[in-house]
């Protein structure tokens, strides 16, 4: 019989708090001091904070695509030897994206090292069939489409004076605006908003980049247009959500009563497709049409207006470089593209 320490507890909270599975340490070790006890709730505390939700969240299923198959082909999950993972790998072919089959080698990956159990990717057995499934993957890809300003204005037009509509029109804008993450835009707090003169900060308290929480702060200036000022629009929905404290973008009832709650990150997708709906989208655009699609449109829009890819850099928060580059070079195929310079 397994005699769970103090430890082990301590580990078990924190796959329980995750996916993972753990080890067993060995049995017999005395139990901590009070002192000693705290020190480990402390570190369970932080240590489920280490990995952010959605990652959490794509490991445990990934996680358990990769048990279920090994129950069924007769394999041992844990420790997987690398010719197990090889030939789950080998499974996925054809069946889903690279990045999917990136993400759950990486979980099996996290599931070793956290548990102590022997790993190394870059086997023989592990690579080469890799290697082989992504360059055999011919699968479409489907980009999200850049909400530029003609789409934004028609997502808008949809957009009544009803709390509702007046928090999807503040959102939208921000998110916009802002070249906000969908995680940003709905972690915002009502505190994390100060007006000022033109305009108003906005502080991010953590981000995809910014795990650890330190935080950053952007200006949001007051549009040209009061139809598409994004200032306006959360002044507009400040008004209405009357609350000084908690989150900013909170859950609006069928009624029209405004909750305490904030929304989830997925409810930013469905207020998309919602108002792209109701605009009248083709449903092309509409499959397309993410969060993600506010902030490529604003990096579209900001460096074809001339702002200068170092502004776009610091305001989107890229700490790579190369992320923005990414988007620049894409618009440049087309801006700088030979095709417009022989007189078509």
């Amino acid at each position: 019989m397994t005699v769970r320490t103090p430890a082990n507890q301590f580990l078990d909270r924190i796959a329980a708090s995750g996916f993972l599975p753990v080890a067993d340490m060995e049995n017999g070790a005395p139990p901590p001091t009070p002192a000693g006890a705290a020190a480990l709730e402390t570190a369970i505390r932080f240590a489920s904070r280490a990995t952010a939700p959605a990652t959490l969240r794509a490991y445990r299923a990934d996680w358990a695509h990769f048990q279920a198959w090994c129950w069924q082909t007769g394999f041992q999950p844990l420790p997987a030897a690398p010719e197990t993972v090889g030939a789950y790998l080998a499974s996925l072919a054809g069946v889903f994206s690279p990045n999917t089959i990136r993400r759950r080698l990486a979980a099996i990956g996290k599931a070793h090292r956290f548990g102590d159990w022997p790993w190394n990717a870059g086997h023989r057995a592990i690579q080469g069939p890799l290697q082989g499934v992504l360059r055999t993957q011919h699968r479409p890809v489907r980009k999200p489409v850049a909400v530029r300003r003609t789409l934004l204005v028609d997502l808008l037009a949809t957009c009544d004076l009803s709390p509702r509509g007046r928090r999807d029109r503040a959102l939208l804008l921000v998110g916009f605006a802002g070249g906000l993450r969908r995680s940003e835009l709905v972690g915002l707090q009502v505190e994390d908003v100060t007006p000022m003169a033109h305009g108003l900060q906005l502080r991010i308290r953590s981000s995809k980049t910014d795990q650890t929480g330190e935080g950053a702060v952007i200006g949001l200036a007051r549009g040209q247009r009061p139809e598409t000022c994004p200032v306006r629009a959360l002044e507009a929905w400040l008004d209405v959500a009357r609350r000084g404290v908690g989150p900013l973008f909170r859950k609006v009832e069928a009624s029209g009563r405004i909750g305490s709650t904030g929304l989830h990150p997925d409810a930013v997708r469905q207020i998309l497709r919602r108002r792209g709906e109701r605009a009248g989208f083709a449903p092309d655009i509409l499959a397309r049409l993410t969060p993600h699609g506010l902030r490529s449109g604003f990096i579209t829009e900001a460096y074809l207006g001339g702002v200068r890819e170092e502004e776009i850099r610091r305001h989107v928060r890229h700490r790579d470089p190369r992320s923005t580059r990414g988007y620049i070079e894409l618009l440049d195929l087309v801006v700088d593209s030979p095709a417009g310079k022989v007189g078509l």
